[in-house]
């Protein structure tokens, strides 16, 4: 699952056992050599499927990390581009590695939850962040979106389809939750990122309570499962113009 270059199993440990900004802190040098990042492959079909729906002006990557999705707005954003993350050392990561032609890029260090933006975006997107957020948390999050969004703004990301009961993946990632809530039930912080969290009907409904109209694309790159329903899927979640 880790290439060499990638962190080492006691290194693993300390960030496990540290807050979730700590952790990032601590991993954000060899973010990128673990099976975390978001693939390649996913990160390129959202910039086609949004290349089909723009050109957008200003775009914000929300809880960006060491700045992949940055890449992806800078392929789709006439303006600006903005990462806004809360691990200082993923930011200073972002810093260093993403310097792409075209539009300006900045880095600002801040929660999600409390973004300190005005409606200043026309596209936000995110890449792989919300196992880091209750679902309890999901309309203030979805809220704090919509309030730095433009009018006939859109908010994009992925969402893989859950693998099905009984498979390899289903239990890998039932034992991973099950292992992280005994972790923060004996110890503090809490280290939250729990990847069965994040469901798609609760998702679907968070997002139109907050005031956007919902699109579901799917990203044919990635074909359909034997139901017939796509593998990967990006949400759409647009404001009125």
């Amino acid at each position: 699952m880790f290439s060499p270059e990638g962190p080492s199993l006691r290194e693993l440990a300390v960030q496990a056992l540290s807050s979730v900004e700590r952790g990032y802190d601590l991993l954000a040098p060899k973010f990128d050599h673990t099976p975390f990042r978001t693939p390649d492959s996913v990160l390129d079909s959202v910039g086609r499927a949004l290349a089909r729906r723009g050109p957008f002006d200003a775009g914000l990557d929300l809880c960006c990390g060491t700045g992949a999705g940055a890449g992806v707005l800078a392929r789709v954003c006439r303006g600006s581009v903005t990462g806004v993350d809360f691990s200082q050392g993923m930011l200073a990561v972002a810093r260093e590695q993403v310097r792409p032609a075209g539009p300006r890029v900045d880095w600002v260090r801040a929660d999600a939850r409390a973004l300190p933006f005005g409606p200043a975006f026309d596209l936000v997107v995110s890449f792989g962040a919300f196992g880091h957020f209750l679902p309890r948390e999901l309309p203030g999050l979805f809220g704090q979106v919509r309030s730095v969004l433009r009018p006939g703004g859109c908010f994009a990301f992925p969402v893989v389809a859950p693998p099905r009961p009984g498979s390899l993946s289903y239990w890998m990632l039932l034992g991973f939750d099950l292992v992280m809530r005994v972790r923060n039930a004996v110890w503090r912080p809490p280290f939250v990122m729990y990847y069965r969290a994040f469901r798609l009907p609760d998702v679907h409904r968070e997002l139109e309570a907050a005031g956007f109209h919902v699109d579901l694309e799917a990203l044919p790159e990635f074909g359909r499962r034997d139901d017939g329903s796509p593998r990967v899927r990006m949400i759409v979640a647009s404001l009125p113009g």
